[in-house]
C-alpha cells in the first residue's frame, strides 16, 4: 500500500467496507464502556482513561463526580483531594492538573457545557483528538474517528492502513470511509480488538475477518 493518505484503490475501499459491515453486525449496539450521566463526565472520564482500563475508571468516576457534581465544583477542587480519588488511574498528578484546568475552561468559556466541535474540544487542557472524537461520536453521534491503540493495531493487521501515527491513521480512515460511517468505526473496532484481535494473543482461529486479514503471524489455535 502506498504511504500517502487518500490513495486507495476501489478494491481496498470495498474490502474496508466489507470489514466494517461485518464488525457492525458482530457488535450492533456497542457504545463506550465508560459510564456517565452528562457529556462533561464522559469528557473527564475519557481524559482519565489514558493508560488504564475503563473498568478502573468506572470505579473512580462515581466517587469523583459524587464529590464534585459540576464542572464548577471540580474547577475549584484542591489538587491533593482529587489526586487521592484518581490515584489508581495512573499519571494521577498530570491527570489532576488536566481535569481541574479543563473544568475551569468549561465554566469560563462554555458556561459549563461541553463544546461540540473537534476544534474547540482539542483546545481544552488534556484533550487530544482521540478524546475529542470519543465525545463527539458518543454524545452527539457526530462523524468522528477516535484512534486508540486497538484501532491502530486492528486496522494495521487487517491491512486497511499502513500508518502507525494515530493522526495519519485517522486521516486515512476518514478518506477511506464515507462520513456517515465514521461514528461506527471506533467502538466496534475497539471491542473487536479487546475480544478477538488481542495485542499479544490474537484469537485468529475464531476471527470472523480471517479471510480478509493481511496479518501474517496468525495464531492457529488457543495453544499456539
Amino acid at each position: 500500500m502506498t504511504q500517502t493518505t487518500g490513495d486507495h484503490t476501489p478494491e481496498e475501499r470495498r474490502n474496508a467496507r466489507v470489514i466494517l459491515n461485518r464488525l457492525v453486525k458482530l457488535y450492533p449496539n456497542v457504545t463506550t464502556a465508560l459510564a456517565y450521566d452528562e457529556p462533561w463526565q464522559l469528557l473527564i472520564s475519557t481524559v482519565l482513561s489514558a493508560q488504564t482500563t475503563d473498568e478502573n475508571i468506572n470505579k473512580v468516576a462515581p466517587v469523583l463526580f459524587g464529590r464534585y457534581p459540576t464542572p464548577a465544583d471540580l474547577a475549584g477542587a484542591k489538587p491533593e483531594d482529587v489526586e487521592k480519588i484518581i490515584f489508581s488511574t495512573g499519571y494521577y498528578r498530570q491527570k489532576t492538573k488536566s481535569i481541574i484546568a479543563l473544568s475551569g475552561d468549561l465554566v469560563d468559556t462554555y458556561d459549563g457545557e461541553v463544546p461540540s466541535t473537534l476544534e474547540e474540544l482539542v483546545m481544552l487542557p488534556g484533550v487530544g483528538r482521540k478524546t475529542a472524537s470519543v465525545v463527539l461520536a458518543e454524545v452527539w453521534n457526530l462523524p468522528a474517528i477516535a484512534v486508540d491503540t486497538h484501532v491502530k493495531r486492528v486496522m494495521n493487521r487487517l491491512g486497511i492502513t499502513s500508518f502507525t501515527d494515530p493522526e495519519k491513521v485517522e486521516r486515512d480512515l476518514r478518506e477511506l470511509y464515507p462520513q456517515d460511517r465514521w461514528s461506527d468505526i471506533s467502538m466496534t473496532v475497539i471491542q473487536f480488538g479487546r475480544d478477538v484481535c488481542d495485542a499479544k494473543r490474537p484469537r485468529c482461529w475464531e476471527c470472523p475477518l480471517r479471510d480478509r486479514c493481511a496479518f501474517e503471524d496468525k495464531a492457529v489455535g488457543p495453544h499456539h
